[in-house]
């Protein structure tokens, strides 16, 4: 009965635990998934990003991020900031309306949602009725114009959300005030558009759908002027001194209205199709900005030719005789133009346009030549080609850091030096304490450098390993390179490429050694490259090895994917990490796990046949390992394989049962009849069991067959400077880890310095221990005599971390699915086991040692491993007694990419991808935080609404209040000092106090 009382409760060890361990999800890093709608404030610089699962996110400067969701999940449909407030309002699809404010708390600003509202028609009316096609927020800020599909058009007050039917435009009373004429050409329908007049704020332009616009007159009541399109209405546009208005059509034209101070039918100035003669698509939204030299921008999207262009996600910008369609890789969402908002100025004078696509976001430097684009420091499309892995790598040295960030700038020459224009808020957050990297491999053999120290994940570098090989596609092909007479003038912009030239090229593997600049990448086809960091442009010849698995087996023959073919001769390198040494493995399998010692100049790699130890010093081929066992067949066909199918599938797990019903009854022997029963009762005991849910303690950990596919695939290798032979000697070793359960250890000799280049690295294997549950071993560690984990290699030699206690004896710690197992080296005696399948019910997926240090202290840290599991939950497990020290549920254990995709850095914090394009950042550490913290303040408003921008300082350091309340005398004082007055609550309870002592 022992293993069910509970454990002794230390109260010391629960406050240590306390002050070491918490957990908390912090932020998301790349580019929303499923974008839906765009909206920007020119008042707070601030732009707004919708999603389809109902997220709301908004970004400023860099660093400054605020997210929020809406209870209902639904999608986004709209986003429209409040004028002059730090407010603003979303549409979702279930016509439901919601107001969200920026508001201080504990001196940093929250996004919260103030309130909710869903429009309402009188009963028995259609949904129709009520269905908001669009939103207008007013200049007063008192009230939101929402035109429906039915024409009509309702008021309701801010914040309130109430209707105030009294000032409803219905669609009867715009057809009593225009002509008959037009009534019987066009009737109210859908409001495609309503826009305030950019001069008097008491007149909007209100667009039907079969394009009839009207100008009202808000404070009479009635229509002023109408305008009759031949087209169905888009959308519309004011110029900026409101003498002209622009509209675009469904069949890709636009046309200029003039507005006159009569009232008599205005006549188009300008009727335009840009890409006709022949049919084209519709411009869904455009532009009119006007410039200081005369010529204006005009900025639409859509409007390409049907029959040739109607595949592409276009927008065109039109600069006196410079003209550039944009041609994006996916849809386009929404885009809006950044332009001087200060009343006072004369003209637009655009500066930059940010574009949404469906798969990432674009910005375009308009005051540039060329308008190039500019490098967001946020929002990176992660997914530009699929991930297949990650890599995170701590504290890295600067040396190293500026080296990377100097081969990234040659890479970034095209871009745009203009600085970030959406820099709204301040971050307040502290400087990162150290410089992280993240790496990510990618589907088409790409490696991408992340700065991962804060808030924002900013690419530095990107290497591309495609030039080793022969591909389909020659890397020097430009895709924008067009001619001079070409029409339209398309231009590809974005980094978003989904499509691969050859899956071959996947990145599986990444390991950097931080200390020695070495850094191995190995692929799909069983491709394993070593690199090194050169600080210029170089051109050399890769060396060559092959590394065949399969050397002692007869009989096997590989049926997946042909290796990639490499080019001959001397290939050219850019600036960064050039490979000089490929090692490519036979059959060319998947290499599924790789371990590089930068300062033995080792680097092994284990594919689902066996493993290989390559000396990249001597670039010579040391040792090979085949682990296949003879029933591994699905190991020999390859994840390309078109052998393997679905049936095939089927037929080989229908197989597997009937092999392991005959072995059962060769175990059992006995009668056929006798067989039989037990064979039908055994069949009706494991369904029973498959219906009762057991308590976790009552599992069993099942030992696996040896039979059982992919034994052979090696899952971890693990280099080592430890006592494998006997206890008076270390040496250096190399440990391998298989799928089942069998961990090889190999006795490595390593010249001395002086006679690296003379003498062969050797290699004897000195144990092969093999777990009797058979569970696949996910991870290996040697612990010294103190009990704490071997340091890195070159870690020791720049002093970066205490010497391994050599002295006394060492542990060998080895973990599966289903446990943790302590041995004692060199006899590899069991010491110590932790079931987590028998107890838990979960299975081990990602283990790592951390360090967690102390929030209270800086004097005290431990390293504990952070363990995931298939169920999503992390844990932490200490070293070396395996006690575990605290369980968080962290990923849906249904989300099995998320799962597979977490990586642990070496202080406890964790990335997994919540989407193709969003990395979730999470902590276990209360030392180790990285989280938003930024200040949004309502700048100063003056009664031409200029715009003054307060310090950082003053934002960090002004007290929560409310930020959205001004009253009408503030608005028209046009005072600046008395502005800052009457918002200050210490001057306001002083006048106050002046005021009732003067009665």
């Amino acid at each position: 009965m022992r293993r069910f009382l509970r454990p002794g409760h230390d109260p010391v060890r629960e406050r240590l635990k306390r002050d070491l361990f918490q957990f908390n999800k912090t932020v998301e890093h790349g580019f929303p998934h499923q974008p839906s709608a765009l909206g920007y404030s020119p008042f707070l610089r601030l732009m707004a990003i919708g999603t389809r699962s109902g997220a709301i996110k908004l970004y400023g400067a860099p660093g400054v991020e605020f997210m929020g969701l809406h209870e209902e999940n639904n999608t986004v449909m709209q986003i429209h900031f409040i004028p002059d407030q730090c407010q603003l309002v979303t549409l979702l699809d279930d016509n439901s309306l919601h107001l969200w404010s920026l508001k201080q708390h504990s001196g940093a600003s929250e996004l919260r949602e103030e309130n909710r509202f869903t429009l309402k028609g009188p009963p028995g009316s259609p949904p129709s009725a009520t269905q908001i096609t669009a939103v207008l927020p007013h200049s007063s800020r008192e009230v939101l114009y929402l035109g429906t599909e039915s024409g009509n058009i309702f008021v309701v007050e801010l914040p309130s959300f109430r209707v105030l039917e009294d000032r409803s435009i219905t669609s009867e009373a715009v057809l009593q005030r225009v002509p008959e004429d037009c009534c019987n050409r066009r009737s109210c329908e859908l409001v495609e558009a309503l826009q305030e007049h950019p001069k008097n704020p008491d007149q909007i332009l209100i667009g039907y759908s079969r394009g009839l616009i009207v100008l009202w007159d808000l404070q009479n009541n009635k229509a002023t002027h109408h305008f009759l399109g031949n087209q169905q209405l888009e959308n519309l546009y004011w110029q900026r001194d409101g003498s002209k208005f622009i509209s675009c059509h469904y069949d890709g034209s636009y046309t200029q209205w003039p507005v006159s101070s009569d009232n008599r039918q205005p006549e188009p100035l300008e009727n335009l199709v840009p890409y006709g003669p022949f049919p084209c698509k519709a411009i869904s939204k455009i532009y009119w900005q006007t410039t200081k030299n005369g010529l204006p921008y005009i900025i639409f999207q859509g409007g390409m030719p049907r029959a040739s262009y109607g595949d592409r996600h276009s927008i065109s910008v039109v600069h006196g005789s410079q003209q550039t369609a944009f041609d994006f890789t996916s849809r386009v969402i929404d885009f809006f133009i950044i332009f001087s908002s200060e009343p006072t100025a004369e003209f637009d004078d655009p500066s930059a346009m940010v574009v949404l696509a469906e798969e990432e976001l674009v910005v375009i430097d308009l005051k540039t030549v060329g308008w190039p684009a500019v490098h967001p420091p946020y929002l990176a499309s992660l997914h530009c080609s699929a991930i297949t892995c990650s890599h995170h790598v701590s504290n890295i040295p600067l040396k190293l850091w500026e080296r990377i960030i100097s081969a990234g700038s040659k890479q970034n020459i095209h871009y745009s030096n203009m600085p970030w224009p959406i820099d709204g808020g301040t971050n307040i957050a502290p400087d990162p304490p150290q410089r992280d990297l993240l790496l990510t491999g990618h589907e088409d053999g790409t490696v991408r450098f992340w700065d991962a120290s804060g808030v924002c994940l900013h690419l530095l570098y990107k290497l591309s390993t495609v030039r080793v090989f022969l591909t389909d596609a020659d890397p020097n092909d430009n895709m924008n390179t067009l001619g001079e007479d070409e029409w339209p003038p398309l231009r590809k912009v974005g980094t978003f490429d989904p499509y691969s030239d050859d899956p071959r090229l996947g990145i599986q593997k990444i390991y950097l050694c931080k200390y020695s600049g070495y850094l191995t990448v190995a692929g799909t086809a069983g491709q394993v490259l070593v690199m090194e960091l050169n600080d210029e442009d170089a051109e050399h010849i890769v060396d060559h090895a092959e590394a065949d698995l399969l050397q002692d087996q007869e009989g096997y023959r590989w049926k997946g994917h042909e290796k990639l073919k490499t080019r001959d001769g001397p290939v050219r390198f850019e600036a960064g990490f050039q490979p000089f040494v490929l090692v490519q493995c036979q059959p060319p399998a998947v290499v599924t796990s790789l371990a590089l010692h930068s300062e033995w100049k080792l680097v092994a790699f284990g594919t689902s046949h066996g493993f290989g130890l390559f000396d990249h010093q001597q670039k010579r081929l040391v040792f090979v390992k085949c682990t296949l066992h003879p029933s591994d067949q699905l190991a020999l066909e390859g994840p390309l394989s078109r052998v393997k199918s679905l049936k095939k599938s089927l037929r080989q797990s229908f197989r597997r049962i009937r092999r392991s019903r005959v072995s059962s009854r060769k175990r059992r022997g006995g009668s056929g009849n006798a067989s039989e029963v037990q064979e039908a009762n055994a069949k009706f005991d494991q369904e029973a069991l498959q219906e009762m849910e057991l308590a976790p303690v009552q599992r069993k950990i099942e030992a696996r067959s040896a039979e059982d596919s992919f034994t052979g695939f090696v899952r971890t290798l693990y280099f080592a400077d430890t006592f494998l032979r006997d206890s008076s000697r270390h040496c250096p070793s190399l440990w391998a880890g298989t799928n089942g359960g069998t961990v090889y250890a190999f006795c490595l000799r390593v010249p001395p310095a002086e006679r690296r280049m003379d003498e062969r690295v050797r290699a004897e294997q000195a144990k092969e221990i093999q777990l009797m549950h058979r569970a696949p071993v996910v991870g290996i560690l040697v612990l010294d005599g103190r009990g704490t984990p071997l340091p890195e290699p070159l870690e020791v030699a720049h002093d970066l971390s205490k010497s391994p206690d050599m002295q006394g004896s060492h542990q060998l710690l080895v973990v599966s699915e289903e446990q943790f197992k302590v041995f004692t080296l060199p006899k590899v005696s069991s010491k110590l086991k932790l079931k987590l399948t028998a107890l838990e019910g979960c299975r081990v997926r990602k283990v790592t040692v951390a360090n967690f240090g102390s929030c209270k202290t800086d004097d005290y840290s431990e390293n504990d491993l952070a363990v995931l599991t298939n169920l999503g939950d992390v844990q932490i497990i200490s070293l070396p007694f395996l006690k575990l020290q605290i369980r968080y549920p962290c990923i849906r254990k249904e989300d099995v990419s998320g799962i597979a995709s977490c990586v642990f850095t070496k202080y406890g914090q964790g990335f997994y991808l919540i989407s193709p394009s969003e990395f979730e950042r999470f902590s276990l550490s209360t030392k180790w935080l990285v989280e938003p913290r930024c200040v949004v303040d309502l700048p100063e408003v003056t009664s031409n609404n200029h715009v003054h921008n307060k310090s950082g300082v003053e934002n960090a350091a002004r007290k929560s209040r409310n930020l959205g309340d001004y009253g009408e005398d503030e608005r028209k004082s046009g005072r600046l000092m008395e502005h800052a007055l009457l918002n200050d609550e210490k001057v306001l309870k002083e006048i106050q106090s002046t005021l009732e002592g003067g009665r």
